[in-house]
């Protein structure tokens, strides 16, 4: 045992600063708070303000709408909900075929079988990892054929880089079929110079302790119709009848965000040119650091636009890099560090197991290949480099 190391109550502690450094767990993208949440939290409680509606509320809500460049937008409780209502508002029905990005976290297709929809697939191009609109033209040209459109598309804008979502929305408008952007990872990120979910009939986003800013949990449905918005506010509310008593003659959900998580969200925003401007840099010093190996390859950046860079991704061929990408991770793990696979395509998870897609051998490979190194905006210099030590070490090791 190392003699820095000194046992307390059964725990070990680092003395030194460098025991410290080394001994501190590293996390994959954990929250980072500024200095304004603080104070919004408190005029929460000053004024007694602790309630699913508030002043933080729709200020959050009129901020974020603005920082995004859509006309209206209401908070709730997670960006799962916001894309639940996103499919209500829709009036998607039990049986309806839904098309939705493969490679994603699994809450992108979940609200679809709330609705009890059918999920359909669609694979990532190699260029952008994101949905392929070359195959979604092929997909909706083979649905088309037989006369069974689907009833909406969900694209996700994958680990901070927006799909090319010029060409999905004019493929959608072709055969009138409404477009959501799942941008719960791309908040910051833009295309051709205008934020991601903002070029959709709806888009969505997380508030995740792990997103690009946190206000624990929560997420934000945008528009820029904004009579839509009036009514996913009323769904989010247990749809109540616009009448002195409790009448509810639809269904409706308490999806609302409270006035004080809205208080950190508005905290949040401020800081958000930050927090893009650190996780870039994150993915510029691991690409530097780590250029000169074989076999890894860094998710590229799209020339349409900037990935905020959420997470830095990249692939490892083993045969050049002499080790998995599950041997990096377990290599990272034994030092104390995050690391994550990408995403595994919904079309190969159980709960999917049947569901038509589209393509899938892209998603395949970038999931078998696929490593997520830690990237918080409040990752420091000797972190970033202590993963890069470990990569580099395992590469030499083999």
């Amino acid at each position: 045992m190392n003699q820095a190391i000194t046992t307390t109550q059964n725990r070990l502690r680092p003395t030194t600063l460098r025991e410290i450094v080394d001994f501190t767990p590293i996390l994959l993208s954990p929250p980072h708070m500024g200095t304004a949440e603080l104070q919004f939290v408190q005029e929460a409680f000053q004024t007694n303000w602790i309630a699913p509606v508030g002043p933080h509320v729709d200020a959050f809500e009129q901020e974020f709408a603005t920082t995004v460049g859509t006309r209206d937008a209401a908070a709730v409780s997670t960006g799962t909900a916001a894309l639940h209502l996103a499919l209500t508002l829709l009036d998607i029905q039990p049986g309806d075929e839904i098309f939705c990005s493969t490679l994603t976290f699994v809450a992108s297709a979940n609200p679809i079988t709330y609705c009890g929809a059918k999920p359909i697939f669609i694979d990532s191009d190699r260029t952008s990892w994101n949905m392929d609109p070359e195959l979604l033209e092929q997909a909706l040209k083979q649905r088309d054929r037989i006369g069974r459109l689907p009833k909406a598309v969900i694209v996700v804008h994958l680990y901070g880089q927006c799909a090319d979502i010029a060409p999905i929305i004019a493929l959608c408008d072709r055969y009138n079929i409404p477009v959501i952007e799942d941008a719960a990872e791309a908040l910051g990120a833009t295309y051709q110079g205008k934020s991601p979910g903002s070029f959709g009939r709806m888009g969505i986003y997380s508030f995740n302790g792990n997103k690009m800013i946190t206000t624990s949990g929560g997420g934000m449905l945008v528009a820029d119709d904004q009579a839509l918005i009036k009514q996913a506010r009323f769904f989010a509310t247990q749809a109540k009848d616009p009448v002195p008593y409790y009448q509810h003659s639809q269904v409706g959900y308490n999806y609302r965000l409270s006035n004080i998580l809205a208080g950190i969200g508005r905290g949040q925003l401020q800081v958000l040119a930050d927090r893009v401007r650190a996780r870039r840099e994150n993915f510029d010093h691991y690409a530097q650091g780590l250029s000169e190996l074989p076999g890894l390859e860094f998710m590229p950046e799209a020339s349409y636009g900037e990935s905020c860079r959420w997470l830095t991704c990249l692939t490892i061929d083993p045969q050049k890099f002499g080790a998995t990408s599950d041997q990096v991770r377990r290599a990272l793990a034994a030092q104390r560090i995050e690391s994550r696979p990408v995403w595994k395509p919904l079309h190969l998870q159980p709960i999917f197991a049947g569901c038509e897609h589209f393509g899938g051998a892209v998603a395949e490979t970038l999931f078998d290949r696929g490593l997520c190194l830690p990237s918080g905006s409040n990752l420091r210099a000797e972190e970033r480099q202590r993963v890069i030590d470990i990569v580099t070490q395992l590469y030499r090791s083999h």
